[in-house]
């Protein structure tokens, strides 16, 4: 694992346990994501499994798992992960870089990553995108959420915790031709603004994506 991974998944062990105490219901408030959710579920469909890479401590795979979907969840924090497993023992987690997925090809029937490619640098969406191609059966689907625009945002301290971590902003433009490169058919793609005193004030993009048969 490489310097910068190493750097969030430090970071992520450190605000574990307020990021969930903060983040872990936060889905009750915002009725697009579980919109979204709920129709990838359905698309998806079985066998599945969806894997919701990024998972943090595990709210987006428990909405899953409560649509029907086999899911399971993977981070790069390990203390996340030992946090989802205590939150939702019914549902399987693990540790895991997704930009260096160690996993078999053509293993799941759909990834979700809420929030999770913003820590992804410009020159690793490729790599991550790639392999999300490979690990996914035949037309298998990506649901992706992210922040809007073309910015990194530093952040030295988040709910009273000391960090050092660096937030990508993307245009929504940019994601669907790095999926399209990669082997995908942008299916669904919206911003939206964000929901006032739920989260923080950034334009929000949703992509969802399907796997093609590669030609070459």
């Amino acid at each position: 694992m490489n310097e910068y991974f190493q750097r969030v998944r430090s970071n992520y062990d450190v605000l574990a346990d307020t990021y969930t105490a903060h983040l872990y219901n936060e889905l009750a408030h915002k009725p697009l994501d579980r919109d979204w959710l709920a129709r990838f579920a359905a698309s998806v469909g079985t066998p599945g499994p969806i894997c919701d890479l990024g998972c943090g401590p595990g709210h987006v795979a428990r909405f899953l798992h409560e649509q029907g979907a086999h899911v399971l969840g993977m981070d790069l924090s390990p203390c996340m992960i030992e946090l989802a497993r205590q939150l939702d023992p019914d549902i399987e987690f693990r540790v895991g870089n997704m930009a260096r997925l160690d996993v078999p090809t053509e293993s799941w029937g759909g990834i979700t990553a809420f929030y999770s490619i913003i820590h992804l640098p410009a020159t690793e969406l490729p790599v991550a995108f790639g392999e999300f191609w490979r690990v996914l059966r035949p037309s298998g689907e990506v649901l992706l959420a992210f922040h809007v625009g073309e910015e990194v945002r530093h952040i030295d301290m988040l709910w009273d915790r000391p960090v050092s971590l660096d937030f990508l902003f993307y245009p929504r433009a940019q994601i669907e031709d790095h999926l399209r490169a990669a082997g995908f058919a942008v299916v669904e793609s919206i911003e939206r603004d964000p929901y006032e005193d739920v989260e923080v004030a950034t334009r929000r993009a949703y992509i969802r994506a399907r796997k093609l048969e590669r030609t070459t």
